[in-house]
Parts: C-alpha cells; sequence; structure tokens
C-alpha cells in the first residue's frame, strides 16, 4: 500500500483524462453499471476503465484507488 501512496503523481501523469473521470465516479461510490450510465458507454468499458485504474495505480481495489485520488486532492491543495 504504501508504494502506491508514495507516488502521487501517478494519477495525473499516468491516467488518461476518461481514467480520471471513471476515478472520481468510483471515489463516489459508483458501480461499473452506474458509471456506463453517466458516461453513457458500456458496462464492460466502465469495468476495463476500473481494471486500467487499478492496474496503473497499483491499487487492490477501488477503496485503494479512491484514497489516491483523495491524496492527490490534498497534495493539490496544500
Amino acid at each position: 500500500m504504501e508504494e502506491w501512496i508514495a507516488d502521487e503523481r501517478k494519477l495525473s501523469t499516468d491516467l488518461t483524462e476518461r481514467e480520471q473521470e471513471v476515478l472520481r465516479l468510483v471515489a463516489r461510490g459508483g458501480r461499473d453499471r452506474e458509471i456506463a450510465e453517466q458516461l453513457c458507454i458500456a458496462d464492460s468499458t466502465a469495468r476495463k476503465h476500473v481494471q486500467n485504474i487499478l492496474r496503473k495505480l497499483g491499487a487492490r481495489n477501488r477503496v485503494e484507488a479512491a484514497s489516491h485520488l483523495h491524496l492527490e486532492r490534498r497534495r493539490a491543495a496544500s
């Protein structure tokens, strides 16, 4: 867990704009189907975006990915 927290720049450098958008929805508790509906994409596409986000951030689950977003926002605010 410390490895992905340590590299706070990953979010802005590794994720596409769409993945960042999906991550924001994940952080709000959105499930794949809800994300798909909101972004007008297929459920499978939303699921693939989430998988890519987890891989790129080195997160094991949605909670870790959302935590990463929270840390990035705190860093940006300071």
